[in-house]
């Protein structure tokens, strides 16, 4: 992520002095700040990296991972904490729903996407004013339109995880305009999609190599068809108007498909695939100091395999993943199962073939019987070892496109239609076609495929909310403190309270 990370540093200074220096009488200057900075196509671009650099609280390698998954990842029925896990109070607190307003990980997660939202009302403001001598129209127009789709996802983030939020659609430059009321949620959507729609027109249906990673029209329009499928569901005397638009949105996604080998999505060996319609980006290249690596590798893994034991899968998981027997055409589960868990089966205790790491299953946990999870993990026991690794982590796939479009066919009771998009991700699984054809078979099966399809990519919470099933599934699993009227959202950080 080199060209995105690049001119963080120096961006940092000019998103504090667009909060500071406009209300300071004294100016050095021999600095850069909001009213110097911005002179060139150059210093558009840093501006903009600096708005990609709060991406998922990626711009630390500890805290990316110590945020975005006990935040987004614990409160789900399909993980639970690991044994390291449980000496961090503020993580079980968001597993067992005990958490108030004061919790440290969902206040940082609520920062940082305001930070990023800062810096991309900056750049729009910013670029938006450069003259056509700084920067050609195209490219003023591209740099505007990432920026906007960047303050989009942010918005939404913080939309799927708070009841209320903040519309911060302006760059800051009085005091006076700091404090404002929590918007509505259908005004936080009406903002979120309007601005998915606009630059969905703008934005490139793919970038060129040295931009991987950034906004393309096809993130723009799988969002926007996220935001209205979400939205059709919270708003039910319009449902089938928001299921038409999610259609029309995930219709435009095109130009992906599936890869077949899973595992390699996660583990480092292929980066910004076919299948990768927005993906965060790391890497190992360390040229003139850069350091865009995590130790996420190490935050996923179990003990067992050099990890620190943080989260694992829980037993409802495994028993989704076996419910449909030995049927694939390989003669084992579910691919899916192998490719997102080690787990004691005869597939990962072939001797003439170790596929831990160049050892056993039994090798490795003895008699122990733990699942543990393999996504994100890389290939080798070498990389295994190393204190960070540049893994990159999609986040949103084509796979997810294909079965949110099965849903909204299905919502909008054409079944049949969504029957094929449910048999193309079970096919890259080595899974026969589904059976039944009617809204309750196909409902079913979605939820099904949801669940294996995404383990640790973060989207159960938010299916099951969408689906009024987070009470009953919760129970399910005997994590019984949930209260939906509570825990559906969470509340508003403390500080954010006592700084306004």
């Amino acid at each position: 992520m080199k060209k995105i990370f690049n001119f963080f540093t120096v961006l940092s200074l000019v998103a504090v002095t667009a909060c500071s220096n406009d209300f300071l009488e004294q100016q050095s200057p021999d600095q850069l700040d909001s009213s110097t900075f911005w002179r060139n196509k150059a210093d558009a671009e840093a501006g903009l990296s600096a708005t990609y650099a709060f991406l998922e609280a990626s711009i630390d390698e500890y805290s990316f991972s110590e945020i975005k998954w006990p935040v987004e990842a614990y409160r789900e029925d399909i993980c639970k904490l690991g044994s390291d896990a449980l000496n961090y109070q503020s993580w079980v607190e968001l597993a067992d729903f005990t958490y108030t307003n004061g919790n440290t990980q969902f206040t940082s997660y609520w920062k940082y996407n305001y930070r990023g939202i800062s810096n991309a009302n900056q750049v729009i403001t910013k670029v938006g004013e450069m003259s056509s001598s700084s920067i050609s129209d195209a490219d003023r127009n591209q740099v505007i339109a990432e920026a906007r789709f960047l303050r989009a996802y942010y918005h939404l983030k913080l939309i799927l995880n708070w009841e209320k939020i903040k519309i911060r659609n302006k760059y800051i430059t009085d005091q006076a305009q700091i404090s404002i009321p929590l918007s509505e949620r259908a005004e936080a959507w009406d903002f979120i999609i309007g601005e998915l729609k606009a630059v969905a027109t703008v934005l490139p249906a793919a970038q060129p190599a040295e931009k991987a990673g950034r906004a393309t029209s096809g993130a723009a329009n799988s969002y926007l068809g996220f935001a209205y499928l979400t939205r059709a569901y919270e708003e039910t005397a319009q449902k089938q108007t928001y299921l038409t638009e999610s259609l029309a949105a995930f219709n435009k996604v095109q130009g992906y498909e599936l890869v077949k080998d899973y595992v390699s999505l996660f583990n480092g060996t292929n980066k910004n695939s076919k299948e990768s319609i927005f993906e965060l980006q790391f890497t190992e290249n360390t040229s003139n100091g850069a350091f865009y690596r995590t130790a996420l590798h190490f935050w996923m893994a179990a003990s067992e395999l050099g990890g620190w034991d943080e989260i694992l899968p829980t037993t409802m998981l495994m028993n989704e993943f076996k419910k449909e027997g030995k049927i694939a055409t390989t003669g084992n589960y579910d691919t899916r199962l192998y490719s997102n868990i080690f787990f004691k089966d005869p597939y990962f205790n072939d001797a003439a073939n170790p596929r831990i790491f160049g050892a056993t299953y039994d090798q490795k946990f003895g008699t122990l019987d733990k699942p543990v999870f393999r996504k994100y993990l890389p290939p080798t026991q070498e990389q295994m070892d190393t204190e960070f690794l540049g893994l990159n982590v999609p986040l949103m796939r084509y796979s997810n496109v294909l079965l949110m479009k099965a849903e909204a066919l299905n919502e909008l009771q054409r079944p049949a239609e969504a029957i094929p998009f449910i048999n193309a991700v079970r096919e890259r699984a080595d899974m026969p076609n589904m059976t039944g054809t009617t809204y309750d078979a196909v409902k079913t099966q979605i939820e099904h495929e949801r669940i294996i399809e995404f383990p640790l990519e973060n989207f159960r919470f938010y299916d099951l909310r969408r689906w009024g099933k987070t009470k009953a599934a919760l129970d399910a699993v005997g994590r019984t403190n949930f209260d939906a009227a509570k825990n559906n959202f969470y509340p508003v950080p403390l500080t954010e309270i006592q700084n306004n």
